[in-house]
């Protein structure tokens, strides 16, 4: 029941969003750890490819079926959105060009205001559920 619950907000989707920008930060973090190894590349996560996965599984998950009711979620549409952080940890670019150490912390800091929001979305989010609960609304 408690799934049915979170499956039914916007928890499952910012709960990706937050599972990216960590992945993101890591590989960040070793284009930084690594900007004066010789030879070495830059690598990026796709946030293009990130978003269009998130998009597809989005628009899955709210288009209707007669089966179902409003607002319940089928037990093969919660994979997708798992789906989308599995598929994004393999999708690394290479970059061939010389990448700045200004490029990657800009980088850093516009995904970290990315899982910034993301975790107080969720946050406002538990409070909403933890209010309706308890019945304080």
């Amino acid at each position: 029941m408690l799934s049915g619950l979170f499956q039914t907000t916007t928890i499952p989707v910012l709960e990706q969003v937050v599972n990216f920008s960590q992945a993101r930060h890591n590989v960040l973090a070793g284009n930084i750890a690594n900007v004066d190894t010789p030879g070495y590349k830059a690598r990026d996560l796709s946030i293009e490819d990130f978003q269009q996965r998130l998009q597809t599984a989005i628009k899955a998950r709210t288009s209707p079926s007669a089966s179902r009711s409003p607002g319940m979620l089928e037990e093969e549409e919660a994979p997708l959105l798992a789906e989308v952080a599995d598929n994004s940890r393999t999708i690394l670019r290479h970059d061939k060009a010389k990448v700045g150490m200004e490029y990657q912390v800009t980088e850093m800091v516009k995904n970290q205001m990315q899982h910034n929001l993301a975790l107080s979305v969720m946050n406002s989010q538990f409070r909403l559920l933890q209010a309706a609960i308890s019945g304080r609304a």
